[in-house]
């Protein structure tokens, strides 16, 4: 059996079986901004501002801590790094040692280059699978995408998601503070099984 959206205005009296969020459009950033601190002051942690440009201290207002992925970032550098070194001195010293002019097995300046690039390489490709795995992706299809009024998040709306799996969340609760931050269109989001 497979899963049919739902996506119904609050005040329509339908409700989805299987509920994912809430959703609520605002005006504008400043009244966005404003319901973005409310919403952190209740203490929800699954949820989620949509904007069509970027809003200078949002993510302030919702809470967000400092991303993970500089550590995948750095893991990638210090492994690039460490394993270039490695895999050059184990060659050029003791698998195949090779005079050449004089010079010592292990000359680090001549190695620098491939150390530089084994380090932006690795680092690169370890930021994009730390992207990948702090922001549960690849995820081919969303619930938001169901919500017609969602299609305007890139071009003029703002928008504010409560999802259901937050520890906080309960539909009235949810619903009452989205109201009462100012919030319009309020939408039930979710499947109907």
């Amino acid at each position: 059996m497979s899963d049919t959206p739902l996506v119904c205005a609050v005040d329509s009296g339908k409700q989805p079986k299987k509920l994912y969020a809430v959703g609520a459009e605002f005006s504008g950033p400043v009244e966005l901004y404003a319901a973005a601190e409310k919403v952190r002051d209740r203490g929800f942690r699954w949820w989620d501002c949509y904007t069509p440009y970027y809003i200078h201290g949002l993510d302030k207002a919702m809470g967000l801590k400092k991303s993970w992925v500089g550590l995948f970032t750095l893991a990638g550098g210090l492994g690039g790094l460490i394993g270039g070194f490695l895999l050059i001195t184990i060659t050029s010293v003791y698998v195949y040692p090779m005079d050449t002019q004089g010079k010592p097995y292990f000359s680090l300046p001549g190695f620098v280059p491939i150390l530089d690039l084994l380090m932006i390489i690795l680092s690169a490709i370890m930021s994009i699978v730390g992207m990948t795995t702090v922001n549960f992706l690849p995820r081919l299809h969303h619930p938001l995408f169901d919500w017609d009024l969602f299609n305007r998040a890139t071009h003029d709306k703002f928008f504010i998601v409560i999802e259901a799996n937050d520890p906080r969340f309960s539909e009235k609760g949810a619903i009452d503070l989205l109201r009462e931050a100012g919030g319009t269109n309020l939408t039930f989001i979710g499947d109907e099984e």
